[in-house]
């Protein structure tokens, strides 16, 4: 069966080889006569597979030594949660930059911790571009400022050199960038990231934190909720996702064949402004964002015409190109061009594009 370009917003598209490891292993995993599905997670087989895969998200995501790594569930929108109840007390402030859903989701959940602001937002311009910080406006009392650094629904994105400019306590979410380009990471006190789009299968959200960030105060949370319980445990306080974890294994050893984050990073600069530059001299397509906020993995554009995109998405997954329909908010359309997206996959969208315009215009 011949695979369909996928550019869903995720679960997304994983590497061709990632899939056929997999499926060569899904009887009997290096010789232990079963599945990574059904092994323990207690078990000598199944803590290699573990230790083996946060050794190499460390080492790609050149993470330093105050900085651990936990795999954990219940996706990024869990951590919304996580992060003020482990960090914030009643009267602590927190400043959060609302550059999308997410931020707002995530800030809806933090004022239930603590004195939360909005310290920048770009709704009132549609999430079109990324609020502008330079850091001077933080309360100097505030906890952290969170960021949610890539909005998969409105194709933006806060580039490493701004995050490079602020030194401040920072919470990011790079559920839909990470390991995508080159961020200095360490700046992060927690970042987070749902695994299904740049990591692998849904059921697995990774989280960075470091370990002097936890508040020493004797508070007592809920046990599953705590951070400390999964630093404690190595991850492993209840079953973790395994499986999930196992291939997020083989995407980090795929990726570090390729030769890590700078060199996917350039494969992904090269796919994105393939498809930035076709829209900009496009008579149909136009991209509303700001060209400095531009995201690399998601790019969003329309043609102006509802019923006309509605026949594009038709057209395109005629020509097996799938998930290219916007997110319900916005309508348009909409490329997630992750790591795994070939840019072999790129230039047959833009053929397609190409056919439509001159069918359409």
């Amino acid at each position: 069966m011949e695979r369909i370009y996928n550019f869903s917003a995720g679960p997304a598209t994983l590497p061709l080889e990632v899939l056929e490891k997999a499926s060569a292993e899904m009887l009997n995993h290096r010789g232990s006569g079963m599945s990574v599905m059904e092994m323990s997670h207690r078990s000598a087989e199944y803590d290699e597979i573990h230790q083996e895969t946060k050794a190499l998200l460390k080492e790609l995501l050149n993470l330093d030594d105050k900085h651990e790594i936990l795999f954990l569930q219940g996706g990024a929108s869990t951590q919304f949660t996580m992060v003020p109840m482990n960090i914030l007390s009643k009267d602590d402030k927190a400043s959060y930059v609302i550059s999308g859903s997410w931020a707002k989701k995530a800030y809806k959940e933090a004022k239930l911790f603590g004195n939360v602001e909005i310290l920048a937002s770009s709704e009132d311009e549609n999430f079109t571009c990324v609020p502008k910080i330079n850091g001077d406006e933080i309360d100097k009392e505030s906890k952290y400022l969170y960021l949610c650094i890539n909005n998969t629904i409105y194709g933006t994105r806060t580039a490493p050199q701004v995050i490079n400019s602020l030194s401040t306590k920072m919470v990011a979410d790079m559920s839909s960038n990470i390991l995508s380009e080159e961020y200095d990471v360490n700046k992060f006190d927690i970042f987070f990231a749902g695994a299904q789009k740049n990591l692998g299968p849904s059921g697995l959200t990774i989280v960075g934190i470091n370990k002097d960030f936890l508040p020493d105060d004797g508070r007592v949370l809920p046990t599953i909720l705590d951070y400390k319980t999964h630093l404690e445990k190595d991850s492993l306080f209840n079953t973790p996702p395994c499986y999930s974890i196992y291939i997020c294994g083989l995407v980090l050893k795929w990726l570090k064949n390729l030769g890590g984050v700078k060199a996917i990073q350039q494969i992904n600069e090269e796919k994105a402004n393939l498809l930035y530059d076709f829209i900009d001299n496009s008579k149909l397509y136009k991209n509303n964002v700001a060209p400095e906020d531009r995201s690399l993995m998601n790019v969003v554009f329309v043609t102006g015409d509802k019923d006309l995109d509605a026949a594009f998405v038709k057209g395109a997954k005629e020509k097996s190109i799938i998930g290219i329909k916007g997110h319900r908010s916005v309508g348009g359309m909409r490329a997630s061009i992750y790591n795994a997206m070939s840019l072999e996959g790129v230039r047959a969208l833009v053929d397609y594009m190409k056919d439509f315009e001159r069918q359409n215009s």
